[in-house]
This record gives structure tokens, sequence and C-alpha cells, in this order.
């Protein structure tokens, strides 16, 4: 019996699932290169509970299309048994039962066939791949990770106002169950941050204790003006790139002005080349 025949057996297509049955039948008494196969076609009826011409039929259009070959012959009570070898060869030629790769990401060519690392049209970013992807793996938390998520709670829970700390437990389960959502503990860091400063000096009666702060999440107005305030830098950043752009395409004595700061981030947005860059007299 050979494991190495067998598996790839199973691999292939036969094109009939009584081909298949009588050729892993087969692999099972094959040694590893194939060979060694003796078994008379009553044995293989016998043993596959298929109908004698059906067996017969299938040994004679293995033999025609190379998968088995006759290497000689054994005898036996009832005279002699025929050796066969399978040919590995034509085996692995054969069409693969796998699963076609699930494609994800732009079908503009170039096709994405990774986990969805961007499409390749002005720069839009494809779809991240799903949990549910075949190669999708989902670690457990660890003891460790556990460990790491605690700590930033803690780090974010420390950035409130000391004098309006109360009900540390329920803080943390709070920041916790924000992360859980989807909140960076950055963003939530940034949040409490922005909140002390702007409280500062703010008599006791108008100013919030941390467990009804996080309880009734006045952290979220803080991370969408955050979110906002990045939303409309990244738009300002764009255009001042449309601009530079410009004047690189148009060999404009302003590209003197531009920085090699500036260089670098167009270089990386891919908005120009390095040959344009060199064309107007700048150096990356």
């Amino acid at each position: 019996m050979s494991w190495r025949v067998a598996n790839a057996c199973a691999e292939r297509k036969f094109g009939s699932a009584t081909r298949k049955q009588i050729i892993m039948f087969l692999a099972d008494k094959a040694s590893d290169d194939g060979s060694g196969i003796w078994c008379s076609k009553g044995t293989i009826q016998r043993h596959t509970e298929l109908g004698e011409t059906t067996v017969k039929r299938t040994v004679r259009e293995f033999l025609k299309d190379g998968i088995l070959v006759e290497t000689g012959a054994r005898t036996c009570k009832n005279g002699f048994t025929v050796v066969y070898r399978i040919d590995l060869a034509k085996v692995e030629a054969l069409e693969p039962t796998a699963e076609p790769e699930i494609e994800t990401g732009s079908t503009v060519d170039p096709v994405q066939s990774g986990p969805g690392t961007g499409a390749s049209v002005a720069g839009v970013p494809g779809p991240p791949r799903p949990p549910n992807h075949p190669k999708t793996i989902h670690k457990p938390p660890t003891r460790k990770r556990e460990a790491a998520e605690a700590s930033e709670a803690e780090k974010i829970l420390a950035a409130y106002p000391s004098d309006r700390l109360r009900g540390k437990a329920a803080c943390l389960a709070q920041i916790e169950e924000a992360v859980k959502e989807g909140i960076k503990p950055e963003r939530l860091l940034q949040a409490v941050q922005a909140y002390a400063t702007n409280s500062a000096g703010f008599t006791r009666s108008k100013v919030c204790f941390s467990d009804n702060w996080f309880q009734s999440r006045r952290w979220q107005a803080y991370v969408e003006k955050q979110a906002a305030a990045r939303k409309k830098s990244a738009a300002l950043e764009a255009d001042h790139h449309a601009r530079l752009v410009c004047w690189i395409i148009d060999r404009s004595p302003m590209c003197k002005h531009i920085t090699a700061k500036q260089i670098e981030g167009l270089l990386a947005s891919k908005l120009v080349t390095q040959a344009q860059i060199q064309a107007v007299g700048l150096r990356s």
C-alpha cells in the first residue's frame, strides 16, 4: 500500500465515480512508484461491488489512456494474473480536484488573485479578505494579547483627569467594549486627551466623572471630530500634491520650491515618476 500513490489519485479527476473507485482500489495495492499491482479483475469486482463487465471495460480504458501499464504476469490457481503499474506522470497530468483560488479585489486587469490587497484603478483600495475566506486563520485570543489589550485600556484611563476618576472596573470594561467594536485604542486615547485639555480649569459642577463619561460614550464626538479633521487634512494634502504635479508636468519655475519631503510623498503616491522629477532638475 502506498499513501503517495493513493493521495496522487485522490487529488485528480478520472471522469466518473466508477473510474475513481477502481483506480483508488488499485492505488491501494501499489508500491511508491506505482508498480507491483497484481490482482485479478474478479478481485477488483468483489471489493468494489461493481459489475464484472464494468471492471473489465474500465481497466481497458485505463490501459488505452496510459494510466495503467502492464508490466508482467504472476501465476495463480486460475492460471495467471496480470501485474500493472500506475503511471504517476499520467495521473498528475489529469485535472486536479482542488477548488480554484477565490479571487477578490478589482476585476480590471490585472486581476487581484491575492487577499484583496487593493485595486489597480485610481489607487482605490480593494476589499480586505473576508473572515469566511478559506485561507483566513482565526487566531484565538492568547493571554499575552489579552494582557496587551488590558494595558492599552489602563493607558487610556490613565489619561483621564485624575480628580474625576471613578469606577475603574466599569471604565475599563467600557473601553474594552469600544475597542471590540472597532475603535482604535489610539483614537480613544486622543479623545480622552482632548477632553482633558478642553475641560482643564472647569469647576467640579461642569465636569464629568469617568464612569459616566465612558458609559454615555462622550468620547464618540471627539473621535468623529478627529476623523473629520484627518479627512480634511488628507483632502488638502491631495489638492496640494495635485498642484505640485501640475508644476512638474508644466516644468514651471515654481518647481524649485518643492522640498525633498514633498518629492518623496509624490513618488510614494505614484503621481509622478522619477524621470519627471529629474527632468525639472529635482532630486529625490
